[in-house]
């Protein structure tokens, strides 16, 4: 808040951003209608929750996306140190205020599709929407922490990643079942952005059977966004004893 100005322009600017990129999809939808069986209002719920998740994540865990100037530095031997764990020290590190731009826009998108779709707002709904929610924050999480684990053997940091991370966003905002089936397997057993997205969604909007999975799956599978964070915490520690500083 001391750089007000600096601080709102880039908030307007994360914001248009992201209206562009769903400008993108209404231009899409305007000329072909629909995408299978996919309206704009539905596609527009996997948009706006996916984003909003994903707002959240990118501003908790930027310390992690830096994490490769740490170790050129040798500062993470600093972190050792200290009392407290390095992967709450690195969430602590900075807190990206200005991703509330992307987190408006997807909340105002997702409003949007639940009033166009008449879709009451029951405890199944908040539900299957909270969850969805965490567990797209936790998946975000652990594909930065995988990044930043893979800095302590590569040094750079592997911008291959990003695939994962801008690139699984851009997945999500469309229904799972559009793409390839090893494409779908993908996003559901490897890397369960399908888990934490998809399949909650299904439920909500009624339409389960398009992935022919029970009903009870869909409220469950946003768990594993929380699975794979707590593997790749394990697989931080694993890091950590590889490191061996700079000398410096």
């Amino acid at each position: 808040m001391q750089y007000q100005v600096s601080f709102l322009l880039q908030l307007v600017g994360h914001l248009l951003g992201t209206v562009v990129e769903f400008f993108g999809i209404w231009a899409l939808f305007s000329r072909f209608n629909n995408i299978g069986t996919w309206t704009l209002a539905e596609v527009a719920l996997f948009y706006g929750t996916i984003n909003i998740s994903f707002a959240c994540a990118d501003a908790l865990c930027r310390g992690f996306d830096s994490f490769a100037t740490l170790i050129k530095s040798g500062n993470f031997d600093r972190l050792l140190l200290r009392p407290r764990t390095t992967v709450l020290q690195l969430l602590g590190t900075e807190f990206t205020l200005k991703r509330i731009g992307r987190f408006s826009q997807g909340i105002v998108v997702m409003g949007w599709s639940l009033s166009t779709l008449h879709i009451p707002f029951s405890f199944k709904t908040l539900w299957l929407l909270a969850t969805s929610f965490i567990g797209g924050i936790a998946l975000f999480v652990g594909i930065v922490i995988v990044q930043a684990t893979l800095t302590f053997w590569t040094i750079e940091s592997l911008e291959i990643m990003n695939i994962l991370t801008y690139g699984g966003v851009e997945t999500a905002q469309y229904p799972l079942s559009i793409y390839s089936k090893w494409f779908q397997r993908f996003f559901t057993f490897l890397i369960p952005l399908g888990c934490v997205s998809y399949f909650p969604l299904l439920a909500v909007l009624e339409k389960e059977d398009n992935f022919s999975v029970p009903l009870w799956f869909c409220y469950v599978s946003p768990m594993a966004g929380i699975l794979f964070l707590i593997v790749t915490l394990q697989l931080w520690k694993i890091g950590e004893r590889y490191y061996c500083s700079t000398g410096s």
